[in-house]
């Protein structure tokens, strides 16, 4: 994964505020053409430069009004499936979450998530084959997805912003949601124990949360601590990529918050 330190983002800056194009930018300096876009916009944002009153307001960069259950939880979709995607210079960003076919529930909260934080922004489903992306367009997503960045999310550096952390602090049970809808489950588990004599089958539900990031793993974990849900690593060879909740009392209180796919 390549770094691109502050002098090479200062000539980026010096190069677009001359009018050079975004593309012309990357190819020079060898910078993704995303992240010159990001680059482009944060420094529109803190200059006052966003987009003018006809494009749709922002949290961040006007202050409108976030629904913030509504952020929480698609914030927690964003870190499970979802990508932000730049084209060219000339596109509109878009987020885009991946939910399978079969999960159309899924994808009615997830589209209704989107409109609640994007009131003003074009959504749509694009099908795929076993799935379909719900996807949002704005100006303003990297405003309010700083994670954005090159390479994949578990090689690089997640955390939250403190304006985002306050947003889960005060949501927290939106945030796991998303989070499970998008890399967890909850499924069936069965054992077998001996009851006067007779060797009987035992079953008891069991939620599985999995994602390479160590980081994104983390901020479920330490989520879960704050709403009193016991959990436990389980280690996928030598990786441990798995979060188990599996005790009766935390179980019930992601039943009565989460509950399965749908």
């Amino acid at each position: 994964m390549n770094f691109h330190g502050t002098e090479v983002r200062q000539k980026a800056l010096t190069l677009l505020r001359d009018g050079v194009s975004n593309a012309a930018v990357a190819r020079g300096l060898n910078v993704p053409l995303g992240t010159v876009g990001y680059w482009k916009h944060m420094d529109r944002a803190k200059r006052g430069e966003c987009p003018g009153a006809h494009d749709p307001k922002c949290h961040r960069c006007d202050g409108r009004e976030l629904d913030e259950p509504a952020y929480s939880y698609l914030l927690g979709l964003y870190l499970g499936d979802g990508h932000i995607s730049h084209y060219s210079e000339h596109r509109v960003p878009n987020l885009m979450i991946t939910c399978t076919e079969s999960w159309s529930g899924l994808m009615d909260e997830c589209e209704r998530a989107m409109r609640a934080v994007f009131p003003d922004n074009s959504v749509c489903r694009v099908r795929r084959t076993g799935c379909r992306n719900v996807k949002v367009y704005s100006k303003h997503l990297h405003c309010l997805f700083p994670q954005h960045g090159p390479g994949k999310k578990h090689e690089r550096l997640i955390a939250l912003d403190p304006w985002q952390q306050a947003v889960v602090d005060a949501h927290p049970w939106e945030f796991i949601r998303g989070l499970i809808h998008s890399d967890g489950c909850r499924i069936t588990n069965w054992t077998t124990r001996m009851v006067a004599g007779e060797r009987k089958r035992y079953e008891y539900p069991r939620y599985f949360f999995a994602n390479k990031s160590d980081d994104i793993r983390r901020l479920f974990t330490d989520t879960l601590d704050k709403v009193g849900v016991e959990w436990t690593t389980l280690a996928r060879g030598s990786d441990p990529f798995n979060i188990s909740i599996a005790r009766k009392a935390s179980v019930a209180l992601l039943d009565t918050h989460v509950g399965p796919k749908y």
